[in-house]
């Protein structure tokens, strides 16, 4: 069976380019395509198949990114980088966000266009439904997370996580990395609000033997740690301001200066934040870079708290209950169907971390293999709907308002003190026409 060496659509309007670029992929066993402009990238496009497509976004006959959203429909897959004035990050992150798969700047860094085109080559083609073993759920909001997620894999632009605390943002980031071009490459998280402020610079860009009180020998730096992979930041919201101007410059230049050092490092990792706080509010009120922002934000996941997704519940803890059973080297614990219903119905606060602490307790103080209602134990008040309150229903609404006038309309208090989840709660109000 005859194998065909990757073919490459190259479009620039500057003759010295073109042939550079050709020059160079040939090096690297690619045949390449040239192209002056839209109208002939387009033949090319519509004549023959290619794996890779690089172009300027400064065309004759139009915008670079007109190509990208072409391309989204005459090749679907085709990885397309682009090339961008050098310091025009503002459409280069136009371009990520239209689709493109990278970008390099002018003047072009040969090393650099070489890396990318052979990560680029790397990506498989997108599976069905993937990371649904992984990312579990059967619920639309999830079936839509994991169809993101597949997306995304096959970019390279910077991806923002927000969601609560347990919801699993590192599974999300994980996945993203393990399906993509960069799986054989480390995955590198970090959680930066659990390092202290002064030492989160070295933690990030490494140090310089003797730059600082304790500084014994080199250290290398997360970002190098994962060169050709992917960097996780957890908790980003919390990263210092001081240390948030460096990161914006790494990630601008995908380059770090180690802390001592004289010059900057080439780094070439694809970074992931997460924040389980708001950050555009975090912007507002000035903890938060606006530019950082808009730089790490190119796509957004949002990651569903387990309450908007209750029916995977009996599911997920299928699934915590064979690990835990696998781990502790004991009989599988199952649900009875009271016990499904009663988790069902809890508001979850703590998301799926929340879930796996109640079912390690249950199987570690219950008695027999079928968990019980009894058997779960929930650390912030009653989760079933509590009995009917004396009088009539004028009362219990006088009650609810009296409730929430004395919790500052916190609703989530406010419904505690009832005895009530806040799903009870909003219910109640919709009754009312309280939105």
């Amino acid at each position: 069976m005859t194998t065909h060496p990757p073919r490459a659509l190259i479009v620039d309007d500057e003759p010295d380019i073109l042939t550079l670029l050709g020059i160079s992929l040939e090096r690297m066993g690619i045949q390449s395509q040239p192209a002056a402009d839209l109208g002939e990238a387009r033949k090319a496009l519509a004549a023959q198949r290619f794996d890779f497509c690089l172009t300027d976004l400064r065309l004759p006959d139009g915008d670079g990114l007109m190509l990208v959203h072409d391309i989204q429909h005459l090749q679907p897959g085709l990885p397309v980088a682009v090339i961008t004035a050098h310091g025009d990050m503002q459409s280069a992150v136009q371009a990520l966000k239209a689709g493109a798969y990278d970008f390099v700047n002018k003047p072009l860094d040969l090393d650099r266009l070489r890396g990318m085109v052979e990560t680029a080559l790397k990506m498989r083609p997108p599976t069905k439904d993937a990371g649904a073993e992984r990312l579990l759920g059967d619920a639309p909001v999830m079936r839509e997370l994991r169809q993101q997620i597949a997306k995304v894999s096959r970019s390279q632009a910077p991806v923002f996580i927000q969601g609560e605390s347990g919801t699993g943002k590192e599974v999300i980031a994980r996945l993203i990395h393990d399906i993509g071009p960069r799986a054989d490459a480390p995955f590198v998280p970090i959680n930066c609000g659990a390092i202290p402020s002064e030492l989160i610079e070295s933690e990030l860009f490494g140090h310089r033997k003797g730059s600082f009180t304790g500084a014994t020998a080199d250290k290398q730096g997360l970002f190098q740690a994962a060169h050709g992979g992917t960097l996780f930041l957890d908790e980003v919201a919390d990263l210092p301001l001081t240390v948030q101007v460096k990161l914006l410059r790494a990630l601008q230049e995908r380059s770090v200066r180690p802390v001592g050092a004289t010059r900057e490092e080439p780094v070439d990792a694809r970074v992931i934040s997460a924040s389980h706080k708001n950050l555009a509010q975090r912007v507002q009120d000035g903890s938060f870079r606006q530019d950082l922002f808009y730089r790490l934000n190119v796509i957004q996941l949002n990651a569903p708290a387990l309450r908007e997704h209750p029916e995977d519940i009996p599911a997920l803890a299928e699934r915590i209950l064979q690990t835990l059973a696998k781990r502790n080297r004991q009989p599988l614990h199952t649900l009875s169907p009271e016990a499904a219903k009663r988790l069902q119905a809890h508001d979850f606060p703590g998301n799926v971390r929340e879930l796996e602490n109640i079912l390690e307790r249950a199987v570690a103080l219950g008695d027999g293999q079928v968990i019980r209602v009894d058997d779960l134990s929930f650390s912030h008040g009653p989760t079933i709907a509590p009995p009917p309150y004396p009088g009539t229903q004028d009362d219990d609404e006088a009650s609810i308002l009296q409730a929430l006038e004395g919790h500052r309309w916190n609703r989530t208090k406010a419904a505690e003190s009832l005895g009530m989840t806040l799903r009870q709660m909003r219910y109640r109000l919709e009754k009312m026409g309280i939105k």
